[in-house]
C-alpha cells in the first residue's frame, strides 16, 4: 500500500535543502568574525547629487576586507576617512576601494568635490 503522500517526498526533499542552501547563505551574509575571509561589498550609486541606496552606517567586524564600489554620473574622488583610501570617479564607471578594515572606529566615505556623504563604516 502506497501512501498520497508518497509522491511528495522529492518534491519536499529539494524543499528542505533549498531552504537549508538559503539559510546557510543568509547567515554568512551577516557581520563576519574577526580575521574573517569573507568580503564586505558596498555598492554606490549617484546620480544628481542623490546617493543610492542613502547614507547610512555599514557594520564591518575588524580584520574584514572591505570593497566598497561607487558609480557616479560626474568625475569625483571617492575617499575613505582614517584609512587614506580613494578612487578617481569617471562619470558611468564603477570605481573600487578595496581594504582590510584593521583600525577601530566610525569612518566617513564620501566624495571629495560634490562632498556627499555615501556611508559610515563602523568597524569594530
Amino acid at each position: 500500500m502506497t501512501f498520497p503522500h508518497a509522491r511528495f517526498r522529492p518534491l519536499l526533499a529539494v524543499l528542505a535543502l533549498g531552504m537549508t542552501l538559503l539559510m546557510a547563505s543568509a547567515c554568512g551574509s551577516s557581520s563576519a568574525a574577526p580575521g574573517a575571509s569573507t568580503v564586505k561589498e558596498i555598492a554606490v550609486t549617484i546620480a544628481g547629487k542623490t546617493v543610492t541606496p542613502p547614507p547610512g552606517r555599514v557594520e564591518v567586524a575588524k580584520g574584514q576586507t572591505v570593497r566598497i564600489t561607487v558609480t557616479g554620473d560626474v568625475t569625483d574622488v571617492a575617499h575613505v576617512h582614517g584609512y587614506d583610501k580613494a578612487a578617481d570617479l569617471k562619470p558611468g564607471t564603477p570605481a573600487t576601494i578595496e581594504f582590510v578594515a584593521d583600525q577601530d572606529g566610525l569612518f566617513e566615505v564620501e566624495t571629495h568635490e560634490t562632498g556627499l556623504q555615501l556611508c559610515q563604516l563602523v568597524v569594530s
